[in-house]
């Protein structure tokens, strides 16, 4: 198979396991709902809503009862003009984590093959890195929202300030920096904390 495909759009999934299967054959910002806590998750649902009025967003979820349902829920809080659908095929299976498959023993995104993922995203593909706002791990580190005592309370008071869920880990808080903020507002921002 090629290299990776870069996506310059934020694909939104359902799951842990589904943003693992599809950063083996993307560069791109992967964002899991968590399944369907994300109902309950005005932060999140807010922090998604940015994004997708920021940049524009993929929802790629399982072609199951669940997945549809996720789905319907992102289209209502989403931007329609600025969403773009994508759908797996209906296989009949089970992943191999699984002991079982599940009630509708059909294949989610974790159990597609890669070549499948590829082709579905090729489309979207740009040569051009994604653009991202400056803001570097070590940045968070020497901010104090990373690595240290009391990282995870400043993490979430800055989180709260700015509308995202206060309790991202440092690594998702840099990403979703990245997508929404400038090195320069970055700063702006940690100085109002």
């Amino acid at each position: 198979m090629p290299e990776k495909l870069t996506i310059p759009l934020p694909i939104i999934v359902e799951g842990k396991y589904d943003k693992i299967k599809l950063s083996s054959v993307l560069d791109a910002h992967i964002i899991p709902t968590g399944g369907f806590s994300l109902f309950r998750q005005k932060e999140k649902t807010a922090l998604l809503r940015r994004l997708g009025e920021a940049h524009g967003v993929i929802v790629l979820t399982d072609s199951d009862g669940g997945g549809k349902q996720i789905r319907a829920f992102l289209s209502g809080i989403l931007p329609k003009e600025k969403i773009f659908h994508l759908y797996i095929p209906q296989i009949a299976g089970k992943e191999k984590r699984k002991d079982k498959a599940g009630k509708a023993g059909l294949l989610g995104v974790e159990g597609m093959e890669n070549e499948l993922l590829y082709k579905l995203f090729l489309p979207f593909a740009s040569e051009a890195t994604p653009k991202k706002g400056g803001i570097t791990k070590t940045r968070l580190y020497l901010d104090g929202l990373s690595g240290g005592d009391g990282s995870k309370e400043k993490r979430a008071a800055l989180c709260a300030r700015i509308g995202f869920p206060t309790d991202m880990t440092a690594n998702a808080l840099l990403e979703a920096l990245n997508l929404l903020y400038t090195e320069k507002e970055y700063e702006e921002i940690v100085k109002e904390l």
